[in-house]
């Protein structure tokens, strides 16, 4: 086992409101080496509360509130099974970065909200725990988003292969690794939101497995061309986006109508595919592989597609780097808590616009 200083716990909820990720990784040697993994599926009552609270209601502060302490106790939950799976203690973990789950994402308006109750997290963990990760980039003028370029480079940059790595969760963001270049990142647009939203809609399922519905249809072009026109594609980096942007609303006042349900969700895989492959194109130059991470990494279409979009690059998961694509992003954050520890910045200025170096996240002891 590990020294304690050296093992975290990562957890992620991100957009797709689909639960929880939780990673205990062992930072001690010249790579992150993830031990154990635990998948918590948010229960209708907890996602329902989420998506209620992505739009202003009433009654917010108290339904924040309550939502906050079910998801530590959902937090909690995921963290107590996958110290099981590796047979670790709490007392052997340094600490816990907690993601949080964005309700609202405002960076030109200051501010982020991702909800949680990071202390009592760490009561009913016993854990030092580390979380709200975004509010200082913002408050040192960044976009707050994304974070996890600062992570890509660590562990995926090569000093032969100009790599890009592609994030497809709810958003999908993107990392430059050229060689002997900054890093550079951003928001690329929708990834599985959307996707995810139609079908949940058509078909009561909570995602598009294999995007095998996306293949029963046909892309659309004039809803396509519409749904491309949104100012946020041709917006220069820094960026960020989520729900508050690509939303069922924002979808909905682009439909006439009358389309077919699955064509609308091939076009929705486009929208996703185009979104990342022009924004490489624009801003990346010519790289010579992408490796994908998130659930959209599953999503066989879209891979296809990418690969079709982007003729003289690899396109393939992060599974061949070393590191599971389902569990990139809670590796992340584990990786960002280490760096709260130590007093080390977690952001890229160049990535989020913001003023300079920060060290990122609020400290909860154990």
């Amino acid at each position: 086992m590990a020294p304690a200083a050296a093992l975290f716990v990562g957890l992620m909820s991100g957009t797709s409101l689909d639960g929880v990720d939780a990673v205990l990784v062992d930072f001690s040697g010249s790579h992150p080496r993830t031990l154990a993994t635990f998948w918590l599926p948010y229960s209708p009552e907890v996602r329902n509360q989420a998506l209620q609270l992505q739009a202003t209601g009433n009654d917010e502060i108290r339904s924040a509130a309550h939502l906050s302490n079910q998801l530590a106790n959902c937090y909690a939950h995921a963290v107590r099974e996958v110290l099981a799976a590796a047979g670790t203690t709490p007392e052997q973990v340094a600490a816990v970065g907690c993601h949080g789950q964005t309700i609202r994402h405002q960076p030109a308006a200051g501010y982020t909200v991702q909800l949680n109750n990071p202390a009592l997290l760490s009561e009913l963990t016993g854990i030092t725990v580390v979380a709200d990760f975004r509010s200082r980039d913002i408050a040192a003028g960044g976009q707050g988003a994304p974070l996890v370029p600062a992570f890509h480079a660590a562990v995926f940059g090569d000093p032969r292969q100009h790599r890009v790595i592609l994030n497809v969760g709810g958003i999908a963001n993107l990392t430059d690794l050229k060689p002997g270049s900054p890093v550079r990142g951003f928001d690329c647009g929708p990834g599985n939101l959307l996707l995810d939203a139609w079908i949940e809609r058509h078909q009561g399922l909570r995602y598009d497995e294999a995007g095998n519905w996306a293949r029963q249809g046909r892309v659309i072009t004039g809803l396509l061309t519409r749904l491309r026109a949104d100012t946020y594609f041709s917006a220069d980096p820094p960026k960020s986006c989520g729900r508050d942007d690509f939303n069922m609303p924002w979808l909905e006042s682009h439909l006439a109508g009358d389309e077919a349900p699955a064509d609308v969700q091939a076009t929705l895989l486009e929208l996703s595919a185009l979104a990342a492959a022009r924004a490489v194109e624009q801003w990346c130059g010519h790289p010579d592989a992408m490796f994908v991470c998130g659930g959209g990494a599953r999503n066989d279409a879209l891979m296809a597609r990418l690969q079709q979009l982007l003729p003289g690059c690899r396109v393939a998961n992060t599974d061949i780097l070393g590191q599971p694509a389902d569990w990139v992003e809670a590796v992340a954050f584990a990786w960002l808590a280490s760096r709260t520890l130590r007093g080390e910045a977690g952001n890229l200025p160049e990535v989020t616009g913001a003023r300079g170096p920060r060290v990122l996240g609020a400290i909860y002891p154990r």
